[in-house]
């Protein structure tokens, strides 16, 4: 059993950034894929950036070049970095956590998924 803790959301203006942690319980995060998506008001979940154990990662398209997924094995955290934040990047963003080596951009594939941190960037 995984449990995901995400912290950092808050509110921004256009052009700034944030960081959002994801702290995982457990003994074996360093084995799981990680991945981040995000839910706006009336729109379905999407996906943001995953990560594998070693490192592997990819980002949607949307982000690209402004979003940064990465990982401390030693700390149970992963995180993502978002510069120049948008204001159509207001969302509730999710960590989720999946028991493969490789990384997934479907949502189905992960069986942990943390609360949600709201992100709110004004124009």
């Amino acid at each position: 059993q995984v449990q995901l803790v995400e912290s950092g959301g808050g509110l921004v203006q256009a052009g700034e950034s944030l960081r959002l942690s994801c702290l995982a319980s457990g003994r074996t995060f360093s084995s799981y894929a990680m991945g981040w998506f995000r839910q706006a008001p009336g729109k379905e979940r999407e996906f943001v950036a995953a990560i594998t154990w070693g490192a592997s990662r990819v980002h949607a398209d949307s982000v690209k070049g402004r979003f940064t997924i990465s990982r401390n094995n030693a700390k149970n955290t992963v995180y993502l970095q978002m510069n120049s934040l948008k204001p159509e990047d207001t969302a509730v963003y999710y960590c989720a956590a999946d028991r493969s080596y490789a990384y997934s951009v479907r949502e189905s594939d992960y069986e942990y998924w943390g609360q949600g941190t709201q992100v709110t960037v004004s124009s």
